[in-house]
């Protein structure tokens, strides 16, 4: 029988070891990060369809299902944002936790501007858009 705090301790140790992984390919790295978005090298890119792989296959193993829910208007322009966002900070939402973790100080700036950015869309989103959240949890 799992307890939450066997859950919790599990969580951080493989989010720590994610956070080791992650830093140690260099996905923590914006040199990296730029020469991937700038096609200069496909390392990273190599890297990142390895674990798409690799989590296939585990969740085909494992028996995990799951449908594709219902997509809503919101959801092109957010990968657009999303995308172009992660080109100009270097790192999608986690990323910044790992190079700050890592000593880069100026992803402090990529994170507040990640809790902006999900203030402004639930601000929007609420106000203008009235998209359904689906499992987004905006």
């Amino acid at each position: 029988m799992r307890t939450r705090g066997g859950v919790l301790v599990a969580n951080i140790i493989a989010g720590l070891a994610l956070g080791f992984t992650v830093a140690n390919i260099g996905f923590g790295d914006y040199a990296e990060l730029n020469r991937m978005f700038t096609f200069q090298d496909l390392r990273m890119f190599l890297a990142f369809a390895g674990a798409v792989g690799i989590i296939v296959v585990v969740f085909a193993l494992i028996g995990v299902r799951r449908t594709p829910g219902r997509i809503h208007a919101g959801v092109i322009p957010g990968a657009v944002l999303f995308g172009t966002g992660w080109a100009i900070s270097g790192g999608c939402p986690a990323i910044p936790i790992v190079q700050v973790a890592s000593g880069y100080l100026p992803a402090l700036v990529t994170i507040a501007g990640v809790i902006v950015g999900i203030r402004l869309c639930r601000w929007a989103n609420a106000k203008y858009f009235h998209l359904d959240r689906g499992s987004c949890g905006l």
